[in-house]
């Protein structure tokens, strides 16, 4: 048996509304070492957007080094394998390989082609047991670029959309020329892309496959594959079968993620055998939302603020990160500037201020108000307040699945 510690999403550089992470994603690489030594693990994969930037600053890259060796020396045996996602320069990413694989860590970027073929050796990784024996392999797949994908035009005349056509295609030419080096032995594959009916994180993920094509469906990966390792959907999940999973981020990336289970996922493959576990990393620094549900008038924010209980002395990257629900009614037009008048006097990090739809009407007042921005307006709520005035009653679960399934497509 082996065991694959899955994660992805480190986005390490990232900055929340001007606030760094680097402390956070310091102790989080701190559980990470102690993950793999507790459940003695054979292989780290980090399935893309191992930066937040493609251009990451010196104090960024030296963050990522450091917490490498660092797992490296936690681990010895352990193989780490780092795909490139679509923040990650692929290029960036892989110049210092030669380096990266005195410490068995190997970093696989795009896709590379000689006379129209694929360079498919890049790709596998082979994973050893504790005992030393070759037991698995991982097919290293990054974001599939345009470049990195089949001839489109050639895809032109196939049902469907060319971009997906070409994801699939990707994947069935990797494994046939890859197929007879495998001998047989398990491989987990990896993707860095969304895959529709997944749930995403408003404003955190962008959309990214070429040609304007959101989403590709989860029958692209090959069935032969043990366990689909996949990256940029920040929320843990498995999406069409359970072994195709999303790990999600190691930290809330937004506000929208405040509610997640932030972690990694722990696989373990005994020959055709799989099974996952989600491993909770618990969160370096505090992110709330206030209230916890519902909404508050502008008067209550201080209230709300003093009932944390926190202390002032706190420095300044362990204060908690803050999410306001605003109640619409009574709201003035200046009050973003009195929400920071108020936070000023409390070690808080304000990183979003919702304000409420009005509840069992939608009208041109609430599609216009000037006081509610666009990205303020949940899609969800709007789906809901229109199908109340078209049908007189709220969207039962059934409409909702449709809703995130035409919303993840669309």
């Amino acid at each position: 048996m082996i065991r694959i510690l899955h994660t992805a999403d480190w986005h390490v550089g990232q900055t929340l509304r001007g606030f760094s992470r680097e402390h956070e994603h310091r102790k989080v690489f701190g559980r990470l070492e102690e993950i793999v030594v507790e459940r003695n693990v054979d292989a780290l994969v980090v399935a893309g957007d191992v930066f937040d930037s493609q251009n990451p600053s010196g104090e960024a890259q030296q963050l990522l080094y450091n917490a490498l060796v660092r797992l490296s020396r936690a681990q010895p045996r352990m193989t780490v394998v780092i795909v490139a996602g679509n923040h990650d320069a692929a290029g960036r990413l892989e110049a210092p390989r030669p380096l990266l694989e005195a410490f068995n860590i190997r970093v696989v970027g795009n896709v590379r082609r000689r006379d129209r073929r694929i360079e498919a050796a890049q790709h596998l990784v082979p994973i050893f047991d504790a005992g030393g024996a070759m037991a698995a392999h991982v097919l290293a797949v990054s974001y599939p670029t345009a470049a990195c994908l089949p001839n489109l035009t050639r895809l032109d005349g196939d049902s469907g959309s060319p971009v997906i056509a070409g994801v699939r295609s990707l994947y069935a030419e990797l494994l046939d020329t890859l197929r007879e080096q495998m001998e047989g032995l398990p491989f987990v594959l990896t993707g860095h892309l969304h895959v529709a009916g997944a749930i995403e994180s408003e404003g955190a993920e962008r959309r990214i496959l070429v040609g304007g094509q959101h989403a590709v469906p989860h029958d692209v990966f090959p069935t032969e594959a043990s366990y689909v390792a996949l990256g940029h959907l920040h929320k843990a999940q498995a999406i069409g079968r359970d072994s195709v999973r999303y790990s999600g981020s190691l930290i809330p990336l937004s506000a929208t993620e405040q509610p997640y289970a932030h972690g990694v996922t722990l696989v373990n493959v005994d020959g055709a055998q799989v099974t996952s576990e989600h491993i909770p990393i618990d969160r370096p620094v505090p992110f709330l939302r206030l209230p916890e549900s519902g909404d508050m008038r502008l008067t209550e924010v201080g209230d709300h603020l003093t009932a944390l209980g926190l202390q002032p002395d706190l420095p300044i990257n362990e204060w908690p990160f803050v999410q306001i629900g605003l109640a619409r009614n009574g709201l003035p037009s200046g009050f973003r500037e009195e929400i920071d008048r108020i936070t000023e006097n409390f070690p808080v990090r304000v990183v979003d201020t919702r304000v409420a739809t009005i509840p069992g009407a939608l009208n041109e007042t609430v599609l216009t108000d000037p006081l509610i921005r666009l990205a303020e307006r949940d899609p969800e709520d709007m789906f809901k307040l229109a199908f109340e005035r078209e049908f007189g009653a709220a969207p039962g679960v059934a409409h909702l699945n449709v809703f995130h399934r035409a919303r993840a497509e669309a």
